[in-house]
């Protein structure tokens, strides 16, 4: 969490730049009083206003607005959590959410492609350029929430913990540790045929893969070849429960009874802890990072972005991203960029 500066900010009141996109309801309903009779009638009491809402027929078309979220599949469902409790809040408010990767949401933003953007790392700089150039606003990420990336093994690994530091060697080019039994397991034998380690990864689209290779594997070297790439949290989950010599990195929030989740140290031999909410929250767990959401400038608070981001920071909202197994923020956080 080095790139993290904990900061109280409050939203801008101010005319946005961005653009946000409205559409009308497409539900209509055919009246076969003229505009005036309906006028005449509702004049003399035949008719409520709450009476024309419920049927449908005011006189008014009503609008609808659409958010429009892509990004990071290791926030996919904390982001249609939000999505669906929030409509309940604002019903004319349509929030559509996927999940294609941070790297794409990212370069969605940019294209105008969508009005926010989930990411489960920080922007890259030339990513950052790009939101500039093409849309003239600079974008602002605000820090939602914290997710303490979980390495996952079979239940019948008798393995319990790594360092960063052999995870290094076993994801990282030229790995050094390529079997079970090179790692000192006190009165524990892995099967031969169970010896290999296979390590599954992401596809380089995702966020989650450029945060484990930047803060494990390290940005001087690639990964090693023959990982098996996942298309997304769960899969990487699903993959490791059903291959008892895996091993594979994901989201805390996607831990099921059919996997088990190691503890890590910094160092061989140092002391480790596991991906609890307590120890991603002092910061003990070693690979703690925030979920961003960026938006292009800063969210207006009387724009539909704004106030979706503002009711995220709200106990409503916190509380679904302690529900889903990630770490809630206490207030509003923005990210740090050097190069901003």
């Amino acid at each position: 969490m080095t790139d993290v500066n904990l900061i109280e900010h409050h939203f801008s009141t101010k005319n946005s730049e961005c653009i946000f996109d409205v559409r009308l309801n497409p539900f209509r309903v055919e009246l076969r009083s003229s505009r005036r009779e309906l006028l005449r009638l509702v004049s003399c009491g035949f008719f409520t206003s709450s009476m024309l809402w419920t049927t449908g027929c005011a006189i008014r078309n009503s609008a609808i607005t659409s958010i429009r979220i892509n990004g990071s599949d290791t926030m996919v469902n904390l982001a249609q959590g939000w999505a669906e409790r929030y409509h309940r809040v604002e019903p004319m408010v349509e929030i559509q959410v996927l999940g294609a990767g941070s790297g794409v949401g990212i370069a969605d933003l940019a294209d105008g492609k969508c009005d926010l953007a989930t990411s489960s790392r920080p922007m890259k700089e030339k990513e950052f350029h790009a939101v500039v150039e093409k849309t003239k606003c600079k974008p602002v990420g605000y820090i939602v929430g914290y997710d303490a990336m979980a390495m996952y093994v079979h239940p019948g690994n008798p393995v319990k913990s790594l360092s960063l530091e052999q995870l290094a060697e076993i994801y990282g080019d030229r790995p050094q540790l390529t079997k079970w039994s090179q790692l000192t397991v006190p009165n524990c034998k892995v099967p031969p045929k169970h010896d290999e380690i296979i390590p599954i990864a992401r596809q380089n689209s995702s966020g989650t893969y450029s945060y484990f290779h930047d803060t494990v594997i390290g940005k001087k070297r690639d990964y090693r070849l023959g990982t098996v790439d996942a298309n997304g949290s769960k899969d990487v989950v699903a993959i490791v429960s059903h291959t008892p010599s895996a091993i594979g990195y994901s989201g805390m929030g996607y831990k099921t009874d059919a996997v088990d989740w190691l503890s890590l140290s910094v160092k061989t031999g140092g002391p480790a802890f596991s991906p609890t909410l307590e120890n991603a929250r002092s910061g003990k767990y070693p690979i703690t990072r925030p979920l961003i959401i960026y938006s292009r400038g800063t969210a207006n608070i009387d724009s539909p972005e704004g106030k979706f981001l503002h009711w995220i920071y709200s106990n409503e909202g916190q509380e679904l991203v302690t529900q889903l197994g990630y770490v809630p923020v206490e207030q509003q956080e923005l990210i740090q960029h050097a190069f901003a």
